[in-house]
């Protein structure tokens, strides 16, 4: 039977999913977490490696004779040396599209949140504030409505078009950057080039993927182009934005808020600016984390295996001749 391990298990099952029938597989080895220091150490003898966030090197797969497959359980696989696995004739893998609802709702409700400011308001009872009022109502951040406002979507795939349906029933205008407006039109969907969105939308949210060409987009320049009442929201990648800028923006008004479940350093650093900018709301990295995309992750990833030990090789990322 085949070696396989798991270098950083517990973000996707702290202990609510069953690892059983990827155990059917092989002799597995399940480390909850595994810092870059010993990837190779504990990889050593693997034929098939899985990793969610741990880094594959290059150094460590030129150091890994046996190693026939790696599987990464995430759709992103920046984690893995791409080019070095294929020198090796090493098939590696991704989890396409399985938390495509779970983003799209957690998009939303850091709209909902900036809007409304729920938690602040829930809080502000919970201290006696409403029983002490002389008044039947108060609030104690303006509160907007998202009928009628625009919502700007920055990379259209599965994720962007999810988003968009979730607007639109909300009465929304939804206006898009994207690279294929051909191939992914929507019905109630204007396409417009990137610097309309941000320019003409209330609200702009990120759906792109990380690459060179687009790390740090979101600078001081761009978000000047944006409405001062605008809010930026990031379920996708945490370097798509220059970090210290969008903190300056938040401070002086640039922008009126943001709501971001990715950084650009995960976890962050204690001093990093967004951590204490006015109008942020920030999540810990959740949009994908819950247990219905969980699942679907770890089945799929666990069927990519299976997939690969038949002879076939399903969700490849890198061609092997």
């Amino acid at each position: 039977m085949k070696n396989i391990v798991v270098l950083d298990g517990y973000a996707l099952n702290p202990g609510d999913l069953d690892w059983a029938p990827l155990k059917a597989l092989g002799n597995v080895t399940i480390y909850d977490r595994t810092p870059e220091s010993e990837v190779a150490a504990r990889a050593k003898g693997a034929h098939i490696l899985l990793t969610n966030k741990a880094i594959i090197s290059a150094d460590t797969i030129n150091s890994l004779p046996a190693l026939e497959y790696i599987g990464v359980m995430a759709t992103g696989y920046n984690v893995v040396d791409i080019a070095a696995a294929t020198a090796r004739k090493i098939p590696v893998t991704n989890v396409p599209a399985y938390s495509t609802a779970s983003v799209a709702q957690l998009t939303f409700a850091l709209i909902l949140e900036l809007c409304h400011h729920t938690g602040l308001h829930a809080e502000s009872v919970r201290a006696g504030e409403w029983s002490s009022s002389i008044d039947f109502s108060y609030w104690k951040t303006p509160l907007t409505e998202l009928e009628g406002r625009t919502l700007g979507i920055i990379g259209f795939g599965q994720i962007g078009q999810a988003v968009a349906r979730i607007a639109q029933a909300f009465g929304m205008k939804v206006i898009a950057s994207h690279r294929y407006p051909e191939r992914d039109r929507m019905e109630g969907v204007t396409f417009v080039d990137q610097a309309t969105c941000f320019r003409e939308a209330d609200i702009v949210s990120l759906h792109c993927p990380l690459n060179q060409e687009n790390r740090e987009f979101v600078n001081a320049a761009l978000l000047r182009t944006m409405k001062k009442t605008a809010f930026l929201i990031n379920t996708s990648r945490g370097p798509l934005i220059q970090e210290a800028d969008l903190a300056v923006a938040l401070q002086e008004g640039v922008i009126a808020g943001a709501g971001l479940d990715v950084l650009s350093t995960e976890p962050p650093a204690a001093d990093n600016p967004l951590l204490k900018a006015p109008g942020t709301i920030i999540t810990p990295h959740i949009a994908w984390a819950t247990r219905e995309a969980r699942s679907r992750l770890l089945r799929v990833a666990i069927g990519n295996v299976e997939s690969f030990l038949n002879g076939a090789c399903q969700n490849s990322i890198n061609k092997i001749q």
